[in-house]
Parts: C-alpha cells; sequence; structure tokens
C-alpha cells in the first residue's frame, strides 16, 4: 500500500522517470511514509522544497529534472 500522497509527490515521479533510486519509494512511499518529511509538510499542508528528498537532505542534482504539479 502506497502513501496517500504518492500520487501527487515528486519522489514517486522522479522514480518513474528514472532519475531517482527506487529505494526510496521502497522504504518510504510503500515502508515508513510517517517517517517521510514529504508525508509530514503535505499532511500540515506545506510546500515541499525543491530537490528535498524524504529523509529532509536537499539533492542540488534533482533542482532541474523537479517535476511541476
Amino acid at each position: 500500500m502506497y502513501c496517500r500522497w504518492y500520487h501527487l509527490c515528486a519522489i514517486g515521479k522522479l522514480c518513474e522517470a528514472g532519475n531517482l533510486d527506487r529505494r526510496w519509494v521502497e522504504r518510504y512511499c510503500l515502508g515508513k511514509w510517517e517517517k517521510c518529511n514529504h508525508f509530514t509538510m503535505a499532511e500540515k499542508g506545506e510546500p515541499i522544497p525543491r530537490g528535498m528528498l524524504p529523509d529532509g537532505k536537499v539533492d542540488e542534482n534533482l533542482l532541474d529534472v523537479w517535476p511541476t504539479q
């Protein structure tokens, strides 16, 4: 079962496009989404910073490929 925000989240889109390792989806979107910074921020209605990974670190290599909603 996926996180309820999966269909709107950049992480899944990045993985599907081959721009991010699938382990992020497996670890957070399919597993412990309550520990995901994207999930926590989405639940609060806060915007997700571009390039931010589920663990809260920013990967500047993702800035150019970050999907738009």
